[in-house]
């Protein structure tokens, strides 16, 4: 009867072990929502510091997630005698890791959504100075045509002068 207890009991501590790792999760989950949110916020404000905030934004949810795992409770039931415990401990451990991993890369990911790539950059500073070069060559060549009629205006006026003079 004693064994049956004792397998229950660990049993129970897995599960509460269980429930405590993810309650722990969620809470630096939404813990770090609200840094993810703050960060987007701070990245309009400053965003030529987008990559180094970025990382240390991946950074502490690293930092957050990994005290979650309790290492007391774990240490404790990773010394039972029973493989079944052991595997489940591994497991947990496991699943937390993929679950901080997952999360991770995620940010990750939105950072390198949110970051054009170098081609993309180049291409539009390339649209850029295309559309600055036509708008000046548009005005290269207004200002030509003006050249052009005061030149006409002055040759008409220095012929008319000269045609004066000739009189006189």
């Amino acid at each position: 009867m004693s064994l049956y207890y004792r397998g229950s009991e660990r049993e129970r501590e897995i599960k509460d072990l269980g429930s405590f790792i993810l309650s722990n999760l969620q809470k630096q989950t939404f813990t770090i929502y609200n840094m993810a949110e703050r960060h987007q916020t701070d990245q309009q404000l400053h965003s030529p510091h987008q990559g180094e905030d970025m990382i240390a934004c991946v950074e502490s949810l690293e930092a957050a997630l990994l005290p979650c795992l309790p290492a007391r409770e774990l240490q404790a039931i990773d010394r039972s005698p029973h493989p079944s415990h052991q595997i489940d401990v591994e497991r947990h451990a496991r699943d937390f890791m993929e679950a901080a991993k997952k999360l991770q890369l995620y940010f990750i990911g939105l950072q390198h959504e949110e970051l054009p790539t170098k081609e993309a950059t180049l291409q539009k500073e390339i649209a850029e100075m295309e559309e600055e070069m036509r708008t000046k060559t548009q005005l290269i060549k207004k200002h030509e045509k003006l050249i052009l009629g005061w030149r006409k205006e002055l040759k008409d006026q220095l012929d008319k002068h000269i045609t004066e003079l000739e009189r006189v």
